[in-house]
């Protein structure tokens, strides 16, 4: 028998070995259970149903999502000119921004550590019942300070979002977590998109109807969460949390994120990279919060319709509604194409580059052409620089600071969203168009030199510590 010969029996003894012990192991399929002999005889089929379609314990969860979105879309092109209507100034609906921002900064962690220890569905529904009345009273209020009141009850309850993806995660296994909170980013991408169009449409027949109807999402939040919605069990946890899953939010001694620990935070600004591009994700945020907070105000002041009046909540809707759905078309795929060709960094770069570009616009638009350019600008920056800027962070720290890095991006974006309004309402208060329009594109302009110091190999690996 020659050699080869010789090692092609060998060849097949092994591979028939292999198979027979392959198929002593147990098959398991996609709930854990073990499949039976159809399923032994096609491992291709046993392999493909590892990743099954997405948990319908999941659909309550995601049409809570959307339904609080959709509310809180809603009252965003209206708040302004509500305001306005019971005498508020520029200054005092910056400040009424503001106000709101910082009692959920203060609220969040809490409502965070009360629900992992009386449960995710009670402090929902808390929260929930916060944003309700909280949108009651903004609708029946007469005056300024129950605007002011209303704010800060559905601020000081505004925990939906963060308990909402604190139940995904004690539902959702690891590997499937990026999916699962993919369709969160669609449930803002879709309320984005209807809700600023809807409230425009709406406030045309009374200022006051689209508070009511946020209200009225408000109750079927509740009532979704009330009888669709289950607590998560404890073996739903258990293998959820398994020792392969990533660790929640912990600072460096333990402790669970929280606002008041901003001395755990320090040890991560001071590494050059990453404290880099945490200065980067708050030039970002500080420079759309003051976009986003005076738009609104700006528009008011400088643009007319057709009949010649000033602007009001439907113009603003629906410029809102457009950027949202150019936001949709750009995130449904081209960026990540964008991403996975040129790379992370350079599209941040070229991100910060059209903010500035976009923002700046504004000072010179007087006609809605010149808007909708800036607008469309601003939607591409937006679309192109928070998805790859996250990816770059998460990128420079280990596993198991992910957490409470991503934790300290969400209270980055709460401080800004405190300095934004009140920066937007003192600069247009005093009449100063084209100040807030360069202060907007400041931030942008700022960051495009600090972007050139982050290292190229910034995209590749975990800096040391």
């Amino acid at each position: 028998m020659s050699s080869s010969t010789s090692g092609g029996l060998m060849d097949a003894r092994k591979l028939r070995s292999a198979i027979e012990a392959a198929r002593a192991l147990p098959r398991r399929g996609p709930q854990g259970h073990v499949a039976g002999r159809p399923c032994a005889r096609l491992p291709i089929r046993c392999i493909r149903s590892a990743s099954p379609p997405m948990s319908s314990a999941l659909i309550p969860i995601f049409l809570v999502i959307l339904v609080d979105v959709l509310g809180l879309t809603l009252i965003l092109p209206l708040l302004p000119f509500y305001a306005e209507h019971f005498g508020a100034s520029p200054m005092m609906v910056g400040l009424l921004g503001a106000t709101f921002a910082a009692c959920q900064l203060i609220s969040g962690p809490v409502l965070g550590q009360l629900s992992d220890r009386y449960g995710r569905r009670p402090l929902l529904l808390v929260s929930q019942v916060g944003t309700f009345f909280g949108f009651l009273m903004l609708a029946r209020a007469e005056v300024l300070w129950v605007v002011f009141l209303s704010r800060v009850i559905d601020g000081a309850t505004a925990g939906n979002l963060t308990i909402a993806q604190a139940y995904i995660t004690d539902v959702t296994p690891p590997a499937h977590r990026a999916r699962a909170f993919a369709v969160i980013g669609i449930s803002f991408g879709v309320g984005f998109l209807l809700g600023p169009a809807v409230s425009g449409w709406l406030a045309q027949h009374d200022p006051r109807w689209p508070v009511y109807a946020a209200a009225g999402l408000s109750a079927t939040s509740i009532a979704a969460t009330a009888f669709l919605l289950r607590e998560p069990t404890a073996a739903q946890k258990d293998a959820a949390h398994a020792p392969s899953a990533e660790p929640g939010p912990a600072l460096p001694a333990g402790r669970r994120l929280n606002v008041f620990s901003w001395a755990g935070y320090t040890s991560y600004f001071r590494r050059r990279t990453l404290g880099t591009l945490l200065g980067l994700f708050f030039c970002f945020a500080f420079s759309f919060s003051l976009f986003s907070s005076g738009f609104a105000l700006f528009s008011e002041r400088r643009l007319l319709t057709a009949a010649g009046t000033p602007w009001g909540v439907r113009e603003v809707g629906y410029v809102f509604a457009y950027s949202g759905l150019l936001g949709i078309f750009l995130q449904g795929g081209l960026v990540g194409r964008l991403v996975r060709r040129f790379g992370e960094r350079p599209m941040v770069g070229v991100g910060f580059l059209c903010a500035a570009v976009a923002y700046a616009l504004l000072g010179v638009t007087y006609a809605l052409p010149i808007l909708l350019v800036s607008a469309s600008i601003s939607a591409v920056s937006q679309s192109i620089l928070r998805a790859p800027l996250t990816a770059m962070i998460t990128q420079q720290c280990q596993r198991d600071e992910q957490g409470v890095v991503l934790g300290l991006t969400q209270s980055i974006t709460s401080v800004a969203q405190i300095m934004g309004p009140l920066l937007s309402g003192a600069l247009i208060g005093r009449g100063w168009l084209h100040g807030w329009s360069i202060a907007a594109a400041l931030p942008a302009l700022v960051a495009l030199p600090l972007w050139a110091t982050v290292p190229r190999s910034a995209s590749g690996g975990v800096e040391a510590r």
